[in-house]
């Protein structure tokens, strides 16, 4: 029999040890010993399987009682993205789709290379399971979600504290610590989710525009026969059309070596400027209902807690924007100059892709909602037609010479008119030429020369019959000086 929660009393005049107890109200009354493992999957959004959860809720009880790493539970969430993966079948690549992906791969090189300047990377072309790209890429993505994911770790640990009764908090004593793991939990669980859906729709290690993985290239055999279901199309073309865009990912990437830092800098900008609405976490605490768990998983997922863009955060979102859009738009013209000749269904993959990172898929959004970021390069079709303006402007070389530095990458008003982008440049350039000339006018002494021989010249007061305007006294001009 399940005791009164406001009844500290098991029915034998025995006190109730009150983590227990408020463990019992947390999780719809039952005790720790009979607890049900799905109540607390409902609340992360895990599979029903009783043998995965078993498993899981045993280590989540070692964890939530051992010391924290941080305000997010990172092992939860590896251990659950991997679980995640592989909850949809995630097959070990065979040794022939690792033969036929090194091949594609090899064969994207020879393609690009008469159509950009970037030279090859030298990576071997790899073929991923979805676990492995999880290993792969988890660092990076802690990387990138670690700002936010700690605010929304310690505004839940919080929430509950504040939410138990004042006598509960003086007996809970040093194992108050514990409400601070549940909250890293509950969220690293939550994004190991994420994380492990996103494994089921990538088809590479660039996919979502961003080098999860630094120095790799490769693809992921499953998915890529999941992108092509339904399309009607050779399975190899898809293969091949797909490893091209990779390579041209890994090309620009490696060879270009700030942008990987300068891609995920502009991310982590935007990321540490979102502030977690603790009001609405504060309201979940003390309207959840015991009896459905999956209030906390529900408010994750649609990102309630989320408040709305602060003017800053604005130009952080643009920056980034502008960043995605400039390199994935960078692979999109490279990856149709190298394949609309070999392949008859490049145009029609083309479009394809672009539709599908322009809207971004399930697993996406749900992620988007979870920590407030987007990775989706909205601008790719304006992007696209900046590089190929560029290209017939200045050729294959000049275009991508605009890699060569951040400050010479163009703007979100270069997206806005494409073709005004070499105006532009060149007003600039010679703004920047003239203060550049006046600098080293001023350091070796230029001014000053020319100061003194204004100076003799004025001297000589009506010398000449000139006033100080350089006329003769009857108002004339001289002639100019040879």
């Amino acid at each position: 029999m399940t005791s009164n929660p406001l009844n500290p009393s098991n029915g034998d005049d025995n006190p109730k040890d009150p983590l227990t107890e408020m463990l019992q109200n947390l999780m719809g009354g039952k005790g720790m010993e009979n607890f049900d493992p799905a109540e607390l999957a409902k609340a992360a959004g895990l599979p029903d399987d009783p043998n995965l959860l078993a498993q899981m809720f045993s280590q989540v009880q070692a964890m939530m009682s051992a010391p924290s790493e941080g305000p997010v539970n990172w092992t939860l969430a590896h251990d659950n993205a991997r679980r995640v993966a592989a909850s949809s079948s995630d097959p070990s690549v065979t040794a022939q789709q690792s033969r036929d992906v090194d091949e594609a791969l090899r064969l994207a090189e020879l393609w690009l290379d008469p159509v950009t300047d970037l030279p090859s990377t030298g990576l071997i072309g790899k073929a991923w399971s979805r676990a492995e790209w999880v290993e792969a890429t988890l660092g990076t993505w802690k990387r990138l979600t670690e700002p936010v994911a700690n605010s929304i770790a310690n505004a839940l640990s919080s929430a509950m504290t504040e939410q138990m009764p004042e006598e509960m908090k003086a007996m809970m004593g040093g194992a108050s610590s514990m409400l601070q793991n549940m909250g890293g939990a509950i969220f690293g669980m939550q994004l190991g989710q994420a994380i492990g859906a996103l494994s089921q729709d990538v088809v590479s290690s660039t996919d979502i525009g961003v080098p999860l993985a630094d120095l790799e290239m490769a693809l992921l055999p499953t998915n890529v026969a999941a992108f092509g279901a339904g399309l009607s199309l050779p399975e190899n073309d898809i293969r091949l059309f797909l490893a091209v865009r990779e390579a041209a990912h890994a090309r620009l990437f490696v060879q270009v070596p700030w942008l990987r830092g300068h891609l995920l800098g502009a991310i982590e900008a935007y990321a540490r400027g979102i502030h977690i609405d603790t009001s609405r976490i504060e309201e979940l605490a003390r309207d959840l209902d015991p009896s459905n768990p999956e209030g906390i998983q529900e408010a994750l997922s649609q990102g309630v807690f989320m408040p709305q863009r602060t003017p800053a955060q604005e130009q952080a979102l643009e920056k980034l924007e502008t960043a995605l859009a400039l390199v994935e738009g960078w692979v999109d013209e490279l990856t149709a100059a190298a394949t609309e000749k070999v392949l008859p269904s490049a145009g029609a993959l083309r479009e394809t892709v672009r539709r599908r990172r322009a809207t971004g898929g399930p697993a996406e959004h749900a992620f988007a909602s979870l920590v407030g970021l987007e990775l989706r390069p909205r601008r790719l079709r304006d992007a696209a037609t900046l590089w190929a303006s560029l290209k017939e402007e200045r050729g294959i070389e000049g275009r991508d010479a605009i890699w060569h530095h951040p400050d010479l990458l163009p703007t979100a008003e270069d997206l806005d008119d494409p073709k005004g982008f070499s105006s532009r440049r060149k007003l600039a350039e010679a703004s920047d030429s003239e203060v550049d000339d006046a600098l080293q006018k001023l350091l070796s002494g230029g001014f000053e020369d020319t100061a003194e021989a204004d100076s003799s010249e004025g001297g000589d007061g009506d010398a000449g019959g000139k006033d100080s305007r350089g006329k003769d006294d009857d108002g004339g001009t001289d002639q100019p000086r040879g």
